[in-house]
């Protein structure tokens, strides 16, 4: 069993950056005594050393899910600023939530992609007119369709068509993980101050 977390410090100020460290080592020590294993995924570091402002973590092992769910939402440390003198506030908040997925990737293969020849009109003489020198290339996994009839010979519209319909795949995947990437940014977005889940402290 496995799940993932995304911990976000939110536009907070540094202090959160600061608790998310705090609290992310907490949970690791938790998940060490409870069998859960922990791995760092990916993070995005804050302005201080060692801390962050984002990390995804990759929880797994037995009950791995009631783990997770004690770590889900608002998270408090309750600890003075490190960073400013005589502050009067001592709670800083983060929140915990299951991340979007990861968009698949998309294998392209010659094997998935159906090739007819066609007619198309334009200019090109009687040549193109009489003979099915064109190519309509559908890639069945993603349903995308090109129609190539630069050339007036059937393969070299082959070979162009493949490799249209191979750039527009990869394509579509990188606009797909841009996509889980900002719906994973927007979790920051989210972090409800108050009404902790957990609140820790030193």
């Amino acid at each position: 069993m496995s799940a993932h977390l995304l911990l976000s410090a939110g536009r907070g100020p540094r202090e959160c950056a600061w608790a998310l460290a705090h609290l992310l080592r907490r949970l690791e020590g938790e998940a060490t005594r409870r069998g859960v294993t922990v791995q760092r995924v990916d993070a995005v570091s804050g302005d201080r050393p060692g801390t962050y402002r984002s990390v995804l973590i990759r929880l797994s092992g037995a009950d791995v899910e009631a783990f997770a769910a004690s770590w889900t939402g608002t998270l408090c440390w309750q600890a003075p600023s490190p960073y400013r003198s005589g502050a009067g506030r001592k709670n800083w908040y983060v929140t915990a939530q299951p991340p979007p997925s990861d968009a698949p990737t998309t294998t392209f293969t010659e094997a998935d992609v159906d090739i007819v020849g066609c007619r198309t009109g334009g200019p090109g003489g009687q040549h193109r007119n009489k003979a099915s020198t064109a190519v309509r290339a559908t890639h069945r996994p993603s349903g995308l369709v090109v129609v190539v009839d630069d050339e007036r010979q059937f393969s070299l519209n082959r070979r162009i068509a493949l490799d249209l319909l191979r750039q527009r795949v990869e394509r579509g995947d990188e606009a797909a993980r841009r996509a889980v990437t900002t719906a994973r940014w927007r979790i920051h977005d989210d972090l409800v101050r108050g009404d902790p889940t957990r609140v820790e402290r030193p």
